[in-house]
């Protein structure tokens, strides 16, 4: 099948765009372009592929709410292939590369329908090699990011419009070749969620430029496991023990419903929660202090750190109802009255996403200056915050498995909360964390909310953590706090209270003040009306006397 010249240069174009995130170190060549917001975020690179992954939590979730053991099947192989994130066909050639091949290289085919798909060599491959993989490339536009999606997703989520045809001819570096390969079977991906926690040994804590990371350092202490997330998530689809050095769980004790939230809680706030933290640090490990046109790639993987906690699904403004950590924010401040930009409210974005959002602001600039010191306090800002749902979460389980008769479902998703902070808690206070576990684990004969309440609020200064921050657990039916769930006090609770006292008192001063004002204005009405009754004119009178007032001074 042969291409032109200008179809060539026109793929070739379009993948120097797609992969000048990967390259721009290389190249410093600095960025231009306007990407699509995430959530209000203003990205410095294509992330469209990036938070994509959220579609894979999504469809997860789908397929777990099925609640059959087909549907777990299913949710189980889209955790571990994927089917929406780095999408790429392996295709067998039908004559061997002739020479080798850079990861990269622009590759051109076709889809079923003739038209012409654009990708790139997925990695590097020497002369000889008759498999190759081809990544599809991705444009700047979220919604129309890739029209090969196929992995492990279900046939109905399938998309295989802008997948390669089944058999046909692939340009390569100027060159021409026969490929062969099943369509459903061998379009497959790169970026899975599974893969998050799999890789984190070396991503997090020995492979890295700035390891051991330490938000992944209290959870690999705490659990003895590098893979902890993945272990939680499997053993939980299998009905099986973790073997954990803290926190185990039995979840043979769970029917469909208890494992459903462990899953899908452990899916997003286990695998995802720690892989976004990791980006902002891979961002801080390649971040070159003073310098204003080297920070390209600190970018992007801060970018990509802000999809990961955002992913697709949540709009360019935010509102839509996503899958991941912006999502349960938006969920949680619904509960403890967080909401809104004063954190006041019952519905809206929560104040935290705000705060987020602001900071991420801030790190993207702050690595775009080159200014890597104040970048690393606003990455630990950022991590210190995203514990807050998690914190969020635990009580208000706690407190329906003990004053709200929880059954199995409410047991499981305090279960799930409670591991994805439990290893922070721990390295703030081993006490406070045994409380925690005792009263939330998997099989907890009895919970206690007040104790788990207050053995959080222990470790709040530690964490770096308001109780204004965290509210408190909300009763809308009774438009007040649930008894004993009130905001905890410090200094924060104290001012917010200060400044509605005084705004309180201000109010009852102006009211008096403008009523005061009100009462002697009708009373002068009162008296000109009535003097007008009398024929005397008021006005009138005043205006003579001013004219006589004014011949004497004359």
């Amino acid at each position: 099948m042969k291409f032109s010249t200008a179809s060539l240069a026109t793929a070739a174009a379009v993948l120097a765009t797609v992969n000048a995130s990967s390259k721009l170190r290389s190249t410093n060549v600095r960025r231009y372009l306007s990407y699509e917001k995430v959530a209000g975020y203003a990205p410095g690179s294509q992330v469209t592929d990036h938070c994509a992954i959220d579609r894979d939590q999504a469809a997860i979730e789908a397929e777990l709410a099925k609640k059959t053991p087909e549907a777990f099947e299913n949710a189980l192989r889209i955790y571990n292939e994927g089917g929406n994130s780095k999408s790429y066909a392996q295709v067998t050639l039908t004559t061997p590369l002739s020479t080798f091949i850079g990861a990269g290289t622009a590759i051109l085919g076709r889809n079923a329908e003739g038209n012409e798909v654009a990708g790139k060599a997925y990695e590097d491959y020497q002369a000889g090699t008759s498999v190759i993989k081809v990544q599809y490339a991705t444009t700047d536009i979220q919604e129309a990011y890739v029209q090969c999606q196929v992995g492990a997703l279900t046939e109905a989520d399938r998309n295989l419009s802008g997948c390669f045809a089944e058999q046909g001819d692939l340009t390569i570096d100027g060159k021409e070749y026969s490929y062969t390969y099943i369509p459903s079977n061998d379009n497959l991906n790169g970026r899975t969620i599974a893969g998050f926690s799999t890789g984190a040994r070396d991503k997090m804590r020995v492979g890295c430029k700035g390891c051991p990371y330490e938000d992944f350092l209290y959870f690999y202490d705490y659990y003895g496991s590098d893979t902890y997330a993945h272990d939680w998530v499997t053993a939980a689809f299998a009905g099986d023990k973790t073997t954990f050095r803290n926190g185990n769980a039995d979840f043979s004790q769970y029917g469909m419903d208890g494992k459903e939230q462990i899953i899908k809680k452990g899916t997003a706030y286990l695998n995802i929660f720690m892989y976004v933290i990791r980006e902002f640090e891979d961002a801080l490990d390649d971040c070159e202090r003073g310098c204003i046109n080297c920070n390209d790639d600190p970018v992007h993987a801060w970018d990509e750190g802000v999809c990961f906690y955002t992913g697709s699904i949540e709009g360019q403004d935010g509102a839509g109802d996503g899958s991941l950590l912006h999502q349960l924010a938006d969920k949680r401040c619904a509960d403890y009255k967080t909401c809104g930009v004063d954190g006041t409210d019952l519905e809206g974005m929560a104040r935290l996403n705000y705060e987020l959002f602001d900071l991420f602001a801030l790190g993207n600039f702050q690595l775009q200056s080159g200014n890597c010191p104040a970048a690393r306090d606003t990455t630990k800002r950022v991590a210190q915050k995203m514990y807050i749902p998690m914190i969020q979460g635990s009580i208000r389980y706690a407190y329906k498995m003990d004053k709200l008769q929880g059954g199995e479902k409410e047991a499981a998703e305090g279960a799930a909360f409670a591991a994805a902070v439990l290893p922070r808690i721990h390295a703030a206070s081993p006490e406070a964390a045994q409380t925690i576990y005792n009263n939330l684990r998997v099989g907890a004969s009895s919970t206690d909310s007040a104790a788990v309440k207050s053995a959080f609020e222990s470790v709040y200064p530690a964490l770096g953590i308001t109780c204004g921050e965290m509210g408190g657990l909300w009763n809308e039916a009774k438009k007040s706090y649930y008894a004993g769930m009130e905001p905890c006090q410090d200094v924060s609770t104290r001012e917010t209270e200060t400044v509605v006292k005084n705004n309180n008192t201000l109010a009852i001063a102006l009211g008096c003040t403008f009523g005061a004002l009100f009462a002697i204005a009708a009373a002068f009405i009162l008296f000109i009306r009535n003097r007008e009754k009398r024929g005397e004119m008021t006005f009138e009178t005043w205006k003579t006397a001013e004219q006589s007032a004014a011949k004497g001074m004359n």
